[in-house]
């Protein structure tokens, strides 16, 4: 009788990092060698690699706030557009949606001066305004697009439209990762769904897939699928892995140089590995009360957040260089998206996100990290002066706030200026492939060097020779 290489792989009974590689790798003839292939060659692996020159920073968490956080109503105050409150504006305002009137409207909320720094914040993020002399608080940012998914691309991947890497990919793609038991790229976002643009924010894009960003959940069962459905001896498993890497070896010899097959036996690979690590890195009943209290984990309102934003400073503790949170999906899928009601919204996203953000750049900086990890605030655009409806603001690309903390950003310090009613950035103007170039550059990574060849041109993230991409050296220390 003969036996199918898929009925003896399927005959071990491993565990994630085995039978699935065996069931969905046989399927697609896709077993390759476990090391020496043409993908290890070509440095498509984890393994941990240096930059260009000495980094300040080794790993990022982006704290992303989809659907545009308003700029006037939480970090930059406008005393002129108060004044006017009810006029005209005296430009005609490039809008997105139907029913705005080119009416100006001011700020609900009282702004005050915080730390030695000085920084000015909104009423609305109480925490955030007590780390204040550790932000780095950049107000003249503006990008390409005021519509959410092109936006929203063009802060991940440097371009609106799709098929890119994301930042993060492009990180593990020049640096690895430190932990070898883990993704270089997690994503934590809310259990209850997607956010605009969904699974496209973490793509690999033409990076090999080992580069891409793996969704970790904050409830439940941290990673799905690693454990498998019976108890399996290691010694079994062992045995399993064995026999795998003997049928890859064969398969090598087949197709010596297919490197897209190694990034999917990475994954799988890195899979089985997981199944030893993750659940203890992302068990949070192992932090003090104390901490778990100051991410608002006691706090119905805090606790989806709080628990992605612990579990962020878990990740890069252990080792991992990009990790990507998401807010909540309240009051929507776009929780910033303020098109009305903006006083009331503004208030319930604010004590979803205030305090757990500010709690991670704490616990960082108390645990001594925070000078080797960039925490990055940030929305995909900003919100226009004038009114929508009665009470909300629409969106806009021509200017936006962001804050940057840790990774060696200047502290206490603001970036730049819009104009007198908020609408443009004017002074010192940043854009989206400028952040990129930054960040790259506090992680050892020069923007102009980092390059992948695909189909046939090499591509960097910034793209410089498009969009003049640069280093902005102002916001660094």
């Amino acid at each position: 009788m003969t036996v199918s290489r898929r009925e003896v792989l399927k005959s071990l009974g491993s565990g994630f990092g085995t039978l699935a590689l065996a069931g969905v790798m046989s399927d697609a003839r896709l077993l390759a060698a476990e090391s020496g292939t043409a993908a290890n060659r070509h440095g498509h692996t984890l393994a941990p690699r240096d930059g260009h020159y000495p980094a300040k920073a080794r790993a990022i968490i982006q704290l992303f706030q989809n659907g545009g956080p308003s700029q006037m109503d939480l970090f930059d105050d406008k005393p002129e557009l108060s004044k006017r409150n009810g006029q005209p504006h005296p430009e005609q305002v490039e809008t997105f949606q139907l029913g705005n009137k080119n009416v100006l409207m001011g700020t609900a909320f009282k702004f005050a001066r915080h730390g030695q720094s000085g920084l000015e914040f909104s009423e609305l993020i109480p925490h955030l305004s007590s780390v204040a002399d550790d932000l780095c608080l950049v107000r003249s940012m503006f990008t390409e697009n005021n519509n959410h998914p092109f936006a929203i691309n063009m802060m991940q991947t440097g371009k609106t439209f799709w098929g890119r890497p994301a930042m993060g990919s492009w990180i593990g793609y020049a640096l690895g990762s430190e932990n070898q038991n883990l993704p270089g790229y997690i994503v934590l976002r809310d259990p209850a769904g997607y956010n605009t643009s969904g699974k496209m924010v973490w793509s690999s894009g033409w990076l090999p897939a080992v580069f891409q960003g793996t969704e970790f959940s904050s409830s439940g069962t941290p990673v799905l699928h690693l454990q498998p459905a019976r108890t399996i001896s290691a010694n079994v498993q062992s045995r399993s892995r064995e026999f795998l890497s003997q049928l890859n070896t064969l398969h090598l010899a087949e197709h010596p140089r297919e490197s897209e097959l190694e990034a999917r036996i990475q994954n799988f690979e890195l899979a089985a590995r997981m199944q030893l690590s993750a659940t203890n890195i992302l068990d949070l009943s192992q932090e003090t009360e104390a901490t778990r209290k100051l991410y608002g984990l006691d706090n119905p309102a805090t606790v989806g957040y709080g628990t992605r934003c612990l579990m962020a400073r878990r990740l890069v503790e252990s080792g991992v260089r990009f990790v990507q949170v998401f807010p909540p999906l309240s009051p929507s899928f776009q929780p910033w998206d303020n098109h009305g009601d903006l006083k009331n919204g503004l208030k319930t996203i604010c004590g979803h996100v205030d305090q757990p953000s500010a709690a991670l750049i704490t616990d960082l900086k108390q645990r001594g990290l925070l000078d080797e990890v960039i925490v990055q605030w940030t929305g995909e655009f900003g919100r226009l002066p004038i009114t929508e409806g009665s009470d909300g603001r629409d969106h806009n690309r021509h200017a936006f706030s962001l804050l940057m903390a840790g990774g060696g950003f200047k502290a206490g310090h603001i970036h730049g200026a819009t104009d007198e009613f908020g609408y443009k950035s004017v002074e010192q103007r940043v854009s989206v492939p400028d952040l990129h170039a930054t960040i790259l550059h506090q992680l050892g990574l020069d923007h102009t060097r980092l390059n992948f060849t695909h189909n046939g041109r090499p591509e960097r993230l910034t793209d410089p020779e498009v969009t003049g991409a640069r280093v902005v050296t102002e916001v660094l220390a």
